[in-house]
Protein backbone atom coordinates (compact mmCIF):
# COMPACT_ATOMS: atom_id res chain seq x y z
CA UNK A 1 0.00 0.00 0.00
CA UNK A 2 0.97 3.81 -1.18
CA UNK A 3 0.08 7.23 0.73
CA UNK A 4 -0.90 9.35 -2.48
CA UNK A 5 -1.71 12.62 -2.68
CA UNK A 6 -3.39 14.36 -5.27
CA UNK A 7 -3.01 18.43 -5.71
CA UNK A 8 -5.65 20.36 -6.99
CA UNK A 9 -6.39 23.58 -8.25
CA UNK A 10 -10.07 23.55 -7.01
CA UNK A 11 -11.87 21.69 -4.70
CA UNK A 12 -14.83 20.67 -7.13
CA UNK A 13 -12.53 19.57 -9.46
CA UNK A 14 -11.34 16.22 -7.60
CA UNK A 15 -15.18 15.38 -7.32
CA UNK A 16 -15.84 16.42 -10.74
CA UNK A 17 -13.08 15.45 -13.04
CA UNK A 18 -10.95 12.80 -10.44
CA UNK A 19 -13.64 11.56 -8.44
CA UNK A 20 -13.24 7.87 -10.56
CA UNK A 21 -9.88 8.29 -10.06
CA UNK A 22 -9.56 8.86 -6.45
CA UNK A 23 -11.92 5.83 -6.19
CA UNK A 24 -9.52 3.99 -8.49
CA UNK A 25 -6.59 4.39 -6.21
CA UNK A 26 -9.04 3.44 -3.41
CA UNK A 27 -9.51 0.14 -4.87
CA UNK A 28 -5.98 -0.84 -5.71
CA UNK A 29 -5.61 -0.58 -1.88
CA UNK A 30 -4.35 3.10 -1.63
CA UNK A 31 -3.95 6.01 1.39
CA UNK A 32 -5.53 8.87 -0.40
CA UNK A 33 -5.30 12.23 0.07
CA UNK A 34 -6.61 15.19 -1.95
CA UNK A 35 -5.12 18.78 -0.93
CA UNK A 36 -6.93 21.79 -2.56
CA UNK A 37 -7.22 25.90 -1.63
CA UNK A 38 -11.08 25.96 -0.90
CA UNK A 39 -12.37 25.12 2.38
CA UNK A 40 -15.17 23.22 0.83
CA UNK A 41 -17.55 21.42 3.31
CA UNK A 42 -19.14 19.34 0.60
CA UNK A 43 -16.36 18.24 -1.06
CA UNK A 44 -14.73 17.27 2.48
CA UNK A 45 -17.88 15.16 3.02
CA UNK A 46 -18.19 13.65 -0.59
CA UNK A 47 -14.07 13.01 0.07
CA UNK A 48 -14.46 11.63 3.37
CA UNK A 49 -17.80 9.24 1.88
CA UNK A 50 -15.12 7.62 -0.32
CA UNK A 51 -12.48 7.09 2.61
CA UNK A 52 -10.54 10.47 1.34
CA UNK A 53 -8.58 12.84 3.51
CA UNK A 54 -8.99 16.52 2.74
CA UNK A 55 -6.38 19.47 3.17
CA UNK A 56 -6.96 22.57 2.70
CA UNK A 57 -3.83 24.85 0.86
CA UNK A 58 -4.54 28.46 -0.04
CA UNK A 59 -4.03 29.11 -3.56
CA UNK A 60 -4.55 32.53 -5.39
CA UNK A 61 -5.85 31.14 -9.25
CA UNK A 62 -5.66 34.07 -10.56
CA UNK A 63 -2.49 36.25 -11.59
CA UNK A 64 0.87 35.44 -11.00
CA UNK A 65 1.95 37.13 -7.52
CA UNK A 66 5.69 35.66 -7.07
CA UNK A 67 5.31 36.39 -3.13
CA UNK A 68 1.55 34.99 -3.18
CA UNK A 69 2.86 31.52 -5.55
CA UNK A 70 6.15 31.29 -3.04
CA UNK A 71 3.77 31.10 -0.09
CA UNK A 72 1.78 29.03 -1.46
CA UNK A 73 4.50 26.62 -2.76
CA UNK A 74 5.92 26.11 1.76
CA UNK A 75 2.55 25.98 2.94
CA UNK A 76 2.52 23.09 0.24
CA UNK A 77 5.72 21.97 1.52
CA UNK A 78 4.46 22.05 4.91
CA UNK A 79 1.23 20.45 4.17
CA UNK A 80 2.75 17.74 2.54
CA UNK A 81 5.61 16.88 4.97
CA UNK A 82 2.74 16.36 7.70
CA UNK A 83 1.08 14.07 5.58
CA UNK A 84 4.55 12.11 4.13
CA UNK A 85 3.12 10.35 1.46
CA UNK A 86 4.93 8.19 -1.16
CA UNK A 87 3.44 9.19 -4.43
CA UNK A 88 2.18 12.84 -5.64
CA UNK A 89 0.15 13.80 -8.38
CA UNK A 90 -0.59 17.60 -9.58
CA UNK A 91 -2.88 18.81 -11.76
CA UNK A 92 -3.70 22.23 -13.54
CA UNK A 93 -1.19 25.03 -14.20
CA UNK A 94 -0.12 26.10 -10.47
CA UNK A 95 -0.60 22.92 -8.60
CA UNK A 96 2.25 21.52 -11.31
CA UNK A 97 4.09 24.35 -11.36
CA UNK A 98 4.62 24.56 -7.56
CA UNK A 99 3.16 21.71 -6.19
CA UNK A 100 5.95 19.59 -7.72
CA UNK A 101 8.90 21.88 -6.33
CA UNK A 102 6.69 21.52 -2.84
CA UNK A 103 6.72 17.84 -2.84
CA UNK A 104 10.75 17.05 -3.83
CA UNK A 105 11.26 19.53 -0.61
CA UNK A 106 8.76 17.69 1.56
CA UNK A 107 10.66 14.31 0.52
CA UNK A 108 8.16 12.79 -1.87
CA UNK A 109 10.00 9.88 -3.92
CA UNK A 110 7.39 9.79 -6.91
CA UNK A 111 5.77 13.17 -8.28
CA UNK A 112 3.93 13.01 -10.91
CA UNK A 113 2.09 15.39 -13.48
CA UNK A 114 -1.32 15.83 -14.96
CA UNK A 115 -1.60 18.27 -17.78
CA UNK A 116 -5.01 19.02 -18.33
CA UNK A 117 -5.14 22.08 -21.00
CA UNK A 118 -3.28 25.17 -21.31
CA UNK A 119 -5.54 27.66 -21.16
CA UNK A 120 -5.32 31.24 -22.78
CA UNK A 121 -1.35 31.11 -22.83
CA UNK A 122 -1.18 29.39 -24.96
CA UNK A 123 -3.91 29.64 -27.70
CA UNK A 124 -2.53 30.29 -30.84
CA UNK A 125 -5.87 32.04 -32.08
CA UNK A 126 -4.44 34.84 -30.35
CA UNK A 127 -1.52 36.50 -31.90
CA UNK A 128 -1.46 39.70 -29.09
CA UNK A 129 1.52 40.99 -27.38
CA UNK A 130 0.20 39.82 -23.38
CA UNK A 131 -1.12 36.96 -24.75
CA UNK A 132 2.78 35.65 -26.05
CA UNK A 133 4.26 37.83 -23.14
CA UNK A 134 2.09 35.69 -20.73
CA UNK A 135 3.12 32.27 -22.99
CA UNK A 136 6.76 33.06 -21.82
CA UNK A 137 5.93 33.08 -18.34
CA UNK A 138 4.09 30.26 -18.21
CA UNK A 139 6.58 28.26 -20.57
CA UNK A 140 9.41 29.57 -17.84
CA UNK A 141 7.17 28.20 -15.36
CA UNK A 142 6.49 25.26 -16.29
CA UNK A 143 10.13 24.37 -17.08
CA UNK A 144 11.17 25.37 -13.74
CA UNK A 145 7.81 22.86 -11.98
CA UNK A 146 8.27 20.28 -14.39
CA UNK A 147 12.52 19.88 -13.48
CA UNK A 148 11.29 17.73 -10.20
CA UNK A 149 8.41 15.38 -12.21
CA UNK A 150 9.33 11.65 -12.05
CA UNK A 151 6.52 11.37 -15.15
CA UNK A 152 4.00 13.31 -17.23
CA UNK A 153 0.21 12.52 -18.45
CA UNK A 154 -0.95 14.43 -21.15
CA UNK A 155 -4.10 14.49 -22.45
CA UNK A 156 -3.22 14.65 -26.18
CA UNK A 157 -0.75 14.64 -28.60
CA UNK A 158 -0.09 18.41 -28.89
CA UNK A 159 0.18 19.41 -26.13
CA UNK A 160 3.42 16.40 -25.53
CA UNK A 161 4.54 17.71 -28.42
CA UNK A 162 4.61 21.31 -27.75
CA UNK A 163 6.66 21.04 -24.35
CA UNK A 164 8.54 18.62 -25.92
CA UNK A 165 10.14 21.66 -28.52
CA UNK A 166 9.51 24.22 -26.17
CA UNK A 167 11.88 22.29 -24.06
CA UNK A 168 9.59 22.17 -21.22
CA UNK A 169 10.44 18.69 -19.41
CA UNK A 170 13.85 16.59 -19.41
CA UNK A 171 13.89 13.80 -22.21
CA UNK A 172 14.39 10.89 -20.01
CA UNK A 173 11.22 11.33 -17.80
CA UNK A 174 8.41 9.40 -19.33
CA UNK A 175 5.48 11.04 -20.95
CA UNK A 176 2.26 9.37 -21.29
CA UNK A 177 -0.95 10.25 -23.46
CA UNK A 178 -4.20 9.29 -21.88
CA UNK A 179 -7.79 9.74 -23.68
CA UNK A 180 -8.69 12.94 -21.23
CA UNK A 181 -10.05 12.68 -18.14
CA UNK A 182 -12.79 9.84 -19.28
CA UNK A 183 -16.08 9.36 -18.87
CA UNK A 184 -18.30 7.09 -16.72
CA UNK A 185 -21.02 5.78 -19.47
CA UNK A 186 -22.93 4.31 -17.32
CA UNK A 187 -23.56 7.61 -15.40
CA UNK A 188 -24.05 9.74 -19.44
CA UNK A 189 -26.19 7.01 -20.51
CA UNK A 190 -27.77 7.31 -24.79
CA UNK A 191 -30.57 9.79 -24.59
CA UNK A 192 -33.62 9.80 -26.86
CA UNK A 193 -32.84 12.63 -29.18
CA UNK A 194 -35.63 15.29 -29.52
CA UNK A 195 -36.96 15.42 -32.91
CA UNK A 196 -36.25 19.32 -33.40
CA UNK A 197 -32.81 20.53 -33.65
CA UNK A 198 -31.43 21.74 -30.87
CA UNK A 199 -28.14 23.10 -29.88
CA UNK A 200 -25.68 22.90 -26.64
CA UNK A 201 -22.63 24.37 -25.01
CA UNK A 202 -21.54 23.98 -21.80
CA UNK A 203 -18.33 25.42 -20.30
CA UNK A 204 -17.16 28.56 -18.42
CA UNK A 205 -17.79 31.53 -20.37
CA UNK A 206 -14.60 32.58 -22.17
CA UNK A 207 -13.80 33.72 -25.52
CA UNK A 208 -11.21 31.38 -25.74
CA UNK A 209 -14.31 28.76 -25.40
CA UNK A 210 -15.18 30.26 -28.49
CA UNK A 211 -18.61 31.71 -26.83
CA UNK A 212 -18.65 34.21 -29.40
CA UNK A 213 -18.39 32.23 -32.60
CA UNK A 214 -21.43 29.59 -30.95
CA UNK A 215 -23.24 33.38 -30.34
CA UNK A 216 -22.35 34.71 -33.94
CA UNK A 217 -22.46 30.91 -35.97
CA UNK A 218 -26.44 31.28 -33.86
CA UNK A 219 -27.24 34.40 -34.59
CA UNK A 220 -26.61 33.68 -38.51
CA UNK A 221 -28.23 30.23 -38.78
CA UNK A 222 -31.38 32.30 -36.87
CA UNK A 223 -32.41 33.70 -40.11
CA UNK A 224 -32.45 31.05 -42.21
CA UNK A 225 -33.72 28.32 -39.51
CA UNK A 226 -35.85 30.09 -37.01
CA UNK A 227 -37.18 27.15 -35.43
CA UNK A 228 -33.69 26.19 -34.48
CA UNK A 229 -32.69 26.59 -30.51
CA UNK A 230 -29.56 27.55 -28.64
CA UNK A 231 -28.68 26.83 -25.13
CA UNK A 232 -25.73 28.15 -23.37
CA UNK A 233 -25.12 26.40 -19.71
CA UNK A 234 -21.93 27.60 -17.20
CA UNK A 235 -20.49 29.97 -15.27
CA UNK A 236 -19.57 33.28 -16.10
CA UNK A 237 -15.71 33.42 -15.24
CA UNK A 238 -13.85 36.26 -14.00
CA UNK A 239 -10.72 35.24 -16.28
CA UNK A 240 -9.35 37.86 -18.68
CA UNK A 241 -11.37 36.11 -21.64
CA UNK A 242 -14.43 35.91 -19.44
CA UNK A 243 -17.65 37.31 -21.02
CA UNK A 244 -19.45 40.14 -19.01
CA UNK A 245 -23.09 39.48 -17.76
CA UNK A 246 -24.47 42.29 -19.33
CA UNK A 247 -23.44 40.92 -22.63
CA UNK A 248 -25.05 37.27 -21.94
CA UNK A 249 -28.03 39.44 -21.17
CA UNK A 250 -28.04 40.85 -24.07
CA UNK A 251 -27.96 37.71 -26.35
CA UNK A 252 -30.96 36.62 -24.39
CA UNK A 253 -32.98 39.80 -24.82
CA UNK A 254 -32.26 39.41 -28.69
CA UNK A 255 -33.51 36.02 -28.76
CA UNK A 256 -30.38 34.17 -29.54
CA UNK A 257 -29.58 31.76 -26.69
CA UNK A 258 -31.30 30.90 -23.77
CA UNK A 259 -29.12 30.82 -20.80
CA UNK A 260 -29.39 28.91 -17.95
CA UNK A 261 -26.31 29.27 -15.93
CA UNK A 262 -24.06 27.40 -13.52
CA UNK A 263 -25.73 24.40 -13.29
CA UNK A 264 -24.84 20.96 -10.81
CA UNK A 265 -25.98 18.29 -13.19
CA UNK A 266 -25.57 18.65 -16.95
CA UNK A 267 -27.43 15.42 -17.84
CA UNK A 268 -31.08 17.04 -18.25
CA UNK A 269 -29.30 19.42 -20.66
CA UNK A 270 -27.66 16.87 -22.83
CA UNK A 271 -31.14 14.67 -22.56
CA UNK A 272 -32.80 17.84 -23.96
CA UNK A 273 -30.20 18.85 -26.85
CA UNK A 274 -29.77 16.97 -30.24
CA UNK A 275 -25.99 18.23 -31.17
CA UNK A 276 -23.19 19.35 -28.93
CA UNK A 277 -21.05 22.34 -30.01
CA UNK A 278 -17.81 23.42 -28.68
CA UNK A 279 -15.65 25.68 -30.28
CA UNK A 280 -12.97 26.27 -28.43
CA UNK A 281 -9.41 27.37 -29.48
CA UNK A 282 -7.22 24.59 -27.40
CA UNK A 283 -8.17 21.97 -24.47
CA UNK A 284 -6.95 18.93 -22.46
CA UNK A 285 -9.49 17.32 -23.70
CA UNK A 286 -12.60 18.54 -23.26
CA UNK A 287 -14.96 16.11 -20.46
CA UNK A 288 -18.21 18.02 -21.94
CA UNK A 289 -17.35 16.54 -25.01
CA UNK A 290 -17.03 13.35 -24.06
CA UNK A 291 -20.22 13.27 -21.21
CA UNK A 292 -21.76 14.14 -24.66
CA UNK A 293 -20.80 11.30 -27.05
CA UNK A 294 -21.39 9.06 -24.03
CA UNK A 295 -25.00 10.78 -23.93
CA UNK A 296 -25.40 9.80 -27.52
CA UNK A 297 -24.90 13.54 -29.71
CA UNK A 298 -23.47 14.51 -32.51
CA UNK A 299 -20.72 16.95 -32.24
CA UNK A 300 -19.56 19.68 -33.38
CA UNK A 301 -16.04 20.96 -32.34
CA UNK A 302 -12.60 22.77 -33.51
CA UNK A 303 -9.82 21.19 -35.26
CA UNK A 304 -7.52 22.14 -32.34
CA UNK A 305 -5.69 20.25 -30.15
CA UNK A 306 -7.32 18.35 -27.75
CA UNK A 307 -10.76 19.23 -29.51
CA UNK A 308 -10.29 17.26 -32.86
CA UNK A 309 -8.77 14.22 -31.12
CA UNK A 310 -12.50 13.68 -29.66
CA UNK A 311 -14.10 13.85 -33.52
CA UNK A 312 -14.06 11.73 -36.46
CA UNK A 313 -14.72 14.53 -38.84
CA UNK A 314 -18.01 13.41 -41.10
CA UNK A 315 -18.22 9.98 -39.08
CA UNK A 316 -19.51 11.31 -35.02
CA UNK A 317 -19.74 15.03 -35.42
CA UNK A 318 -17.96 17.82 -38.04
CA UNK A 319 -14.80 19.75 -37.31
CA UNK A 320 -14.34 22.90 -37.84
CA UNK A 321 -11.79 25.91 -37.92
CA UNK A 322 -10.85 27.90 -34.42
CA UNK A 323 -12.42 31.16 -34.37
CA UNK A 324 -14.28 31.06 -37.43
CA UNK A 325 -17.94 31.79 -37.05
CA UNK A 326 -19.26 31.12 -40.66
CA UNK A 327 -17.75 27.80 -40.90
CA UNK A 328 -19.21 27.13 -37.72
CA UNK A 329 -22.87 28.42 -38.92
CA UNK A 330 -22.47 25.74 -41.97
CA UNK A 331 -21.82 22.79 -39.85
CA UNK A 332 -24.92 23.66 -37.81
CA UNK A 333 -26.69 24.26 -40.70
CA UNK A 334 -25.76 20.79 -41.91
CA UNK A 335 -27.05 18.87 -38.90
CA UNK A 336 -29.77 20.92 -38.34
CA UNK A 337 -31.15 19.88 -41.89
CA UNK A 338 -30.79 16.05 -41.06
CA UNK A 339 -32.43 14.56 -38.33
CA UNK A 340 -30.60 11.13 -39.72
CA UNK A 341 -27.40 12.56 -39.71
CA UNK A 342 -28.09 13.72 -35.79
CA UNK A 343 -28.81 10.31 -35.28
CA UNK A 344 -26.21 8.36 -37.11
CA UNK A 345 -23.57 10.29 -35.43
CA UNK A 346 -24.74 10.07 -32.29
CA UNK A 347 -24.96 6.35 -32.21
CA UNK A 348 -21.17 6.72 -33.00
CA UNK A 349 -20.51 9.08 -30.32
CA UNK A 350 -21.34 6.91 -27.98
CA UNK A 351 -19.13 3.79 -29.31
CA UNK A 352 -16.39 5.77 -29.27
CA UNK A 353 -17.21 6.87 -26.33
CA UNK A 354 -17.40 3.19 -25.10
CA UNK A 355 -14.20 1.98 -26.67
CA UNK A 356 -12.00 5.11 -26.18
CA UNK A 357 -12.78 7.13 -23.57
CA UNK A 358 -14.33 4.76 -20.67
CA UNK A 359 -13.26 6.07 -17.47
CA UNK A 360 -12.08 3.08 -15.95
CA UNK A 361 -9.88 2.45 -18.87
CA UNK A 362 -8.71 5.54 -18.65
CA UNK A 363 -7.88 5.60 -14.94
CA UNK A 364 -6.27 1.72 -15.13
CA UNK A 365 -3.88 3.07 -17.84
CA UNK A 366 -2.66 6.05 -15.60
CA UNK A 367 -2.75 3.42 -12.29
CA UNK A 368 -0.54 1.26 -14.37
CA UNK A 369 1.91 3.92 -15.76
CA UNK A 370 2.44 5.14 -11.95
CA UNK A 371 2.98 1.32 -10.56
CA UNK A 372 0.08 1.59 -8.12
CA UNK A 373 -1.95 -1.32 -9.65
CA UNK A 374 -2.51 -4.00 -6.95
Amino acid sequence: MSKIVVIAGLAESLIRFRGELLDAMRANGHEVTAIAPEDDDSVRTRLAEKGIAYHVVPMARAGMNPFADLHYLLRLSRCLREIKPDVALAYTIKPVIYGLPAARLAGVKRRYALITGLGYAFTEVDASFSRRLLNRVASGLYRFGLLFANGLFFQNPDDRQLFKDQGLFKAAIPAWIVNGSGVDTDRFPVAPLPAQPIFLFVGRLLRDKGVIEYVEAARALKSTHPQVVFHLVGPLDSNPSGINASVVAGWEKEGIVQYHGAVSDVKPYLAACSVFVLPSYREGTPRSVLEAMSSGRAIITTDAPGCRETVQDGVNGILVRPGDSTDLAKAMARLADSSELREQMGRISRELAEQKYDVHRVNAAMIGAMELEN
